[in-house]
């Protein structure tokens, strides 16, 4: 930091703060569903790859694994997800979503549509667009 930085030029506040103000948002509107935005970012990740194992579901939410298992806890107790071991040969345990983790996911999906149609709004599609495009190349810096 050079000597007229000030704490409000702090990367980490900004992106801190942005991050709360859009979780608000989507919380809103899943809510409506029973879920909150970081239930909503885990099922659907295990609903687009069902049987993912633990460790490769944490790596992808860039989440270390005592937080992923704390965070799927609500889920199973709620009968949305499901840990079985893949086959008799290996002791994997995969994620699935249970019928009622797809139901779930289906009705937070249009939700989760409505929340990206208000930041979009509010932001600007292209913008929106740009600023992901940014935040994942951050995350892939590793």
């Amino acid at each position: 930091m050079n000597s007229n930085s000030s704490p409000l030029d702090c990367n980490c506040f900004a992106i801190r703060q942005a991050a709360r103000y859009v979780s608000q948002m989507y919380e809103r509107h899943l809510t409506a569903v029973g879920i909150t935005a970081a239930q909503f970012t885990i099922i659907a990740a295990i609903g687009r790859k069902p049987g993912v194992q633990m460790a490769e579901l944490s790596d992808a939410m860039v989440m270390d694994r005592t937080t992923l298992v704390r965070a799927l806890k609500p889920l199973q107790r709620d009968g949305l997800v499901e840990a079985a071991q893949e086959s008799a040969a290996s002791r994997a345990v995969g994620l699935r979503l249970t019928a009622a983790g797809k139901d779930t996911l289906a009705k937070a999906s249009a939700q989760w549509r409505a929340a990206q149609a208000e930041f979009d709004a509010k932001f600007g599609e292209k913008r929106a667009k740009a600023l992901r495009k940014s935040l994942f190349e951050l995350t892939a810096m590793e």
